[in-house]
């Protein structure tokens, strides 16, 4: 997989981005009540906090300094329960946070995988599943932290700070002001630290984003890497791709390990000028001993909350980043929309008509050109044609997996482009020649969630294609358990589970994949019967690679370039001694061809 699939995580955005923070917090705005409850019970925890060196104060200079002993110990019990109260508040605002935030998630994990279920196959051409698996999860766990432990902590920690600022000022203004004159020190290592760890940040997503395309990609095509002894090379790949992330990681480490010490050092010097001049105030009585353990106490906890601001700009830089990538698949619009008013119908009968049809995936390159066609209700169908003719294109257009730039296809009579898509696919069913099954059972893939087909429904469509004929693996019959991507079944077995889920679902109109080609001869046969019991009473598309198999068909289309160069039957095609004749000599070279030829 080449890194220009990745382009989009390559681009540097803002550390914070206040268009993107506006619609972040839409999705805690349902819960604004409890936000501001915790913000509430912030303060208050904050407050709490803020009186603990006053009361330190007080007690060293109102009661130890004259040998009240009795004052000393109601002041104990007054700080022993504004500890518990402190306790219980965080306990409180922390809850209600983590909760606010699994909401919120909860949300927009909903929102973000119900419009990629909407997106049409052009977006997925286009994007690695890997990347968006990575949007659904990990960038959207990011956001978590940014609400759970990221914006209101963020206001606790600078409410704490100018609070710490204030009460000192109060205490001693001049003790103070000479306190802070470290603090230039810790403004510039804090924008140094945040330049380097954002651009850090940004590359370790780009990174985690590519390695789960690279994983997702070669873990799903195992079979073809192990067959072809790739195992090796894909291996070294992934470790250029691992390295190359352990780098940024180590890189964002070694910041990390910078920045906090930096920070300790300048809260030893600001400590240090508080004990060198404090002291000598105390030691000339100019100010109590009190004062000087208070300030000491504020000094300590004036630079914990800097450290955390340091890694709530980490949390915020992800969150801002994550959200960019989230918002931007958010933003992703389908090719097509569904018609603000579809047609609404009971059932298709089945007809299907192509006039003047133009399609090209990309602009101007044309797969499909001028195609004309007619299909009958009730007709059966085969399209021919070498590979990459445009065979499955057009059957594409009709399941409107894609929008075609000119012509018309209607159903019975009516504009495809009129129908919304779930109306087009509960009447049409494509059996694919590459299966594709879920975990779960043989009966969850038949119905697929669908409550309105009955279990005797699935077992006369299993019965119906002879699935449990073909079933010696299978005893258990519709309960046996297919495991992930029905790896537990033989390649003719997934076969006949995908004619038994189109054939429980009863469409109008049917497309087959034909897939015998890899399958043995007994499994061939009834798949053939199969074929013909799905096929009864139902409009039939063929895609036909065996041209053996097609020739009870009404009639063959053969595509050809993306144009449609014969329409007949297979006899009729065969005395014209055209392209569909040049394919069956292809096939069929060894063996005596009929004699009406």
């Amino acid at each position: 997989m080449s890194d220009h699939q990745y382009f989009e995580d390559d681009a540097l955005g803002k550390a914070y981005d206040s268009q993107l923070m506006k619609r972040l917090l839409q999705y805690v705005k349902p819960y604004k009540k409890w936000i501001v409850l915790a913000l509430a019970i912030l303060i208050i925890s904050t407050l709490l906090r803020l009186a603990g060196p006053v009361i330190i104060k007080l007690a060293i200079d109102e009661y130890i300094a004259v040998g009240d002993a009795d004052g000393l110990g109601r002041l104990a019990l007054l700080y022993a329960g504004i500890l518990l109260v402190q306790f219980f508040a965080t306990w409180g605002q922390i809850y209600l946070m983590e909760w606010i935030g699994q909401k919120a998630m909860y949300d927009l994990r909903m929102k973000v995988f119900r419009h990629v279920q909407g997106l049409t196959m052009d977006f997925y051409d286009r994007n690695p599943v890997g990347r968006i698996i990575t949007r659904v999860t990990s960038d959207i766990n990011s956001l978590n932290e940014l609400f759970s432990s990221g914006v209101v902590n963020i206001i606790g920690d600078l409410f704490t700070i100018f609070g710490i600022v204030g009460v000192m000022f109060v205490i001693n203004s001049k003790l103070a002001a000479i306190t802070l004159i470290a603090l230039p020190l810790l403004i510039v290592a804090t924008i140094l630290f945040r330049i380097k760890v954002r651009h850090a940040y940004r590359e370790i997503r780009r990174l985690i984003a590519k390695l789960n395309a690279f994983v997702q990609e070669h873990v799903s095509g195992i079979s073809v890497v192990q067959n072809f002894v790739q195992e090796r090379r894909i291996f070294n790949r992934f470790n250029d791709i691992n390295r190359e992330l352990m780098g940024r990681h180590h890189k964002s480490i070694i910041y990390y390990a910078v920045f906090f010490p930096t920070v300790e050092i300048i809260s030893a010097i600001s400590l240090g000028i508080i004990i060198w001049y404090g002291g000598g105030q105390v030691i000339q009585g100019a100010m109590t001993f009190g004062t000087l353990v208070a300030f000491s106490q504020y000094m300590e906890m004036f630079y914990r909350p800097i450290r955390d601001l340091s890694e709530k700009y980490n949390i915020l830089q992800s969150a801002m980043a994550s959200s960019e990538r989230v918002f931007k698949l958010l933003d992703t619009k389908p090719a097509f929309k569904t018609p603000a008013k579809p047609v609404i119908t009971d059932g298709l009968k089945g007809e299907i008509k192509f006039k003047d049809v133009w399609f090209a995936y990309n602009k101007d390159e044309w797969v499909l050109k001028d195609i004309n066609l007619h299909i009958r209700t009730g007709e059966k169908v085969a399209f021919v044609g070498a590979t990459g003719s445009g065979k499955t294109s057009m059957t594409n257009l009709i399941l409107r997996f894609y929008d075609y730039q000119k012509g018309s296809i209607t159903l019975d009579g009516k504009e495809l482009k009129d129908f919304d898509g779930e109306t087009i696919r509960k009447n049409i069913s494509l059996v694919l020649q590459d299966v594709f099954l879920f975990s779960g059972t043989i009966e969850d893939n038949i119905r697929l969630g669908n409550g309105d087909i009955s279990r005797e429904q699935v077992k006369k469509a299993a019965e119906d294609v002879n699935l449990l004929r073909l079933g010696n693996g299978l005893k258990r019959g519709l309960d046996t358990n297919v495991g992930e991507r029905g790896g537990m079944l033989s390649v003719g077995q997934r076969q006949l589970v995908s004619f038994a889920r189109a054939l429980a679902y009863n469409p109008r109109i049917l497309i087959l994949d034909e897939a015998t080609s890899s399958v043995d001869t007994e499994t061939e046969v009834i798949i053939q019967k199969a074929t013909e019991t799905l096929m009864k009473g139902r409009t039939s598309i063929i895609i036909a690679h065996r041209l053996s198999t097609i020739k009870q068909v009404d009639k063959i289309v053969v595509v050809h370039k993306g144009r449609i160069c014969e329409i007949g039957s297979h006899d009729e095609l065969l005395a014209k001694k055209g392209i569909y004749y040049n394919l069956y000599q292809l096939q069929y070279k060894d063996q005596e061809l009929p004699a009406a030829v």
